[in-house]
């Protein structure tokens, strides 16, 4: 089921900013909501905002990021606050690749550098779990790095 909620602004870009805010997508998914559930998402950690990403997950949602465990919004928080820290420029791109209920399965890919100024490229798949509130319980991501050049740049440039 899908629920949204839409306030009235002359802008279409202050729209736009307000229905990533207000929809409310939640379970058994359609592919209309999971690919707006996946822009939502990509929205929200482009946002570099620890804060803003953390309310996307249930207060105990569980995460194995690479090979780290954490349990919880606010573990969640501070493991972004250090990933931000450490991956300054991140620009991330997501693509939906599957879905099923209350599921949904994404490629991803991102850029950053390091504080010595080394561009890197990380490529991933998620798989997220979320309750019937639409929030995520459980996220499993597995993901790799490797160096780019400046030059070699593709996202957000």
């Amino acid at each position: 089921m899908y629920r949204s909620v839409h306030l009235n602004f002359k802008s279409d870009e202050l729209r736009k900013e307000s229905s990533a805010v207000t929809e409310k997508l939640i379970p058994p998914f359609t592919h209309e909501t999971a690919l707006k559930k996946v822009q939502l998402a990509e929205d929200n950690w482009n946002s570099r905002d620890p804060e803003r990403v953390s309310l996307a997950y249930t207060v105990n949602s569980e995460w194995r990021n690479r090979d780290i465990f954490l349990t919880g919004r606010d573990a969640i928080k501070e493991f972004l606050f250090g990933k931000w820290d450490r991956e300054e420029e991140y620009r991330l791109k997501k693509e939906l690749w599957a879905y099923t209920g209350n599921r949904i399965s994404v490629r991803f890919e991102y850029e950053w550098h390091d504080q010595d100024g080394q561009w890197f490229r990380t490529h991933g798949n998620e798989q997220w779990e979320f309750d019937d509130d639409g929030l995520m319980r459980r996220r499993d991501a597995s993901l790799n790095d490797y160096k780019i050049e400046v030059t070699d740049r593709r996202i957000g440039v």
